[in-house]
């Protein structure tokens, strides 16, 4: 698979399918490889392309700071190398607020936001309440079993988590996100500090000519359903839809219900730009 060699990055990247580009950005310690339950559905009718951002999976090494503004330019970039004038953008938690900052600098290069479990106010994403203090000590002490039940219930709901094979689903999550759910990847932190620095909600306004789904899910310890709320009232026509029965996992536990929506919706942008 490709390798786009920036002068202070190398991103790794995928592309699959044909038909309309879509580009799918991921959130905060997750590799690209994420967005394989999606891909596998859209890349009958889109071509999609994944990426790892830059300073984890095999986006390395990465020698500058990073910043919401630099991994929207690595996208940006991205779209060059694939030789995209302009693409459906999608992002999920901290790849919805890459999206948020790609459309406000290049809005001509997007045809649609999907903006999936995420904010427009980074400090939102990176807030610090007793239970995220928690749940975050929980992934970093303990037995590597327990870490990983901690990080799934980041993920899923509770009555959903307890029903299922807890081993089983981490193995499985594990494989998606590119890691061990026992394990932190190195750059995390630094995601996360980038994140809480980053306010586009100013400037959302800006985005009212791009069609825009916002989707949340019910149960969401993360991405609240009320910051979904706000982000799809601050950009003119926006469409907002909370997922029941979802947490910040939406888009693997239920893929099947995320991925009608996300077709459904691409499909509705492109038989409107084609009139």
């Amino acid at each position: 698979m490709p390798t786009l060699k920036r002068s202070d990055a190398d991103l790794y990247y995928e592309l699959s399918g044909n038909g309309a580009p879509v580009l799918l950005i991921q959130g905060v310690g997750v590799v690209g490889g994420c967005w394989r339950p999606q891909v596998n559905a859209l890349q009958s009718n889109f071509q999609t392309l994944v990426f790892d951002n830059r300073g984890i999976g095999k986006s390395l090494p990465c020698t500058r700071p990073i910043s919401i503004e630099a991994m929207a330019e690595d996208a940006r970039a991205l779209m060059d190398a694939a030789a995209w004038e302009s693409a459906h953008v999608m992002g999920h938690s901290m790849g919805g607020v890459i999206a948020q900052q790609l459309a406000l600098d290049c809005p001509h290069r997007v045809r649609s936001l999907t903006l999936l479990c995420t904010f427009g106010r980074g400090k939102d994403a990176a807030r610090l309440t007793p239970w995220i203090l928690w749940i975050t000590l929980r992934t970093r002490i303990g037995t590597r079993p327990m870490r990983r039940r901690a990080f799934l219930e980041l993920l899923w709901p509770a009555d959903a988590l307890e029903k299922a094979n807890k081993a089983e689903l981490a193995t499985r999550v594990g494989a998606l996100i590119g890691r061990d759910l026992a394990d932190q990847p190195p750059i995390l932190m630094k995601q996360l500090r980038a994140l809480g620095r980053h306010d586009c909600s100013g400037r959302l306004a800006e985005l009212a000519r791009i069609p825009t789904l916002v989707l949340s899910g019910e149960h969401d310890p993360i991405a609240l359903p009320r910051f979904g709320q706000m982000l799809a009232k601050a950009i003119p026509g926006a469409q907002l839809e909370i997922m029941p029965a979802a947490s910040h996992g939406l888009t693997i536990q239920h893929s099947d219900r995320v991925n009608a929506r996300l077709q459904g919706f691409l499909e509705s942008v492109e038989k409107r730009t084609a009139q």
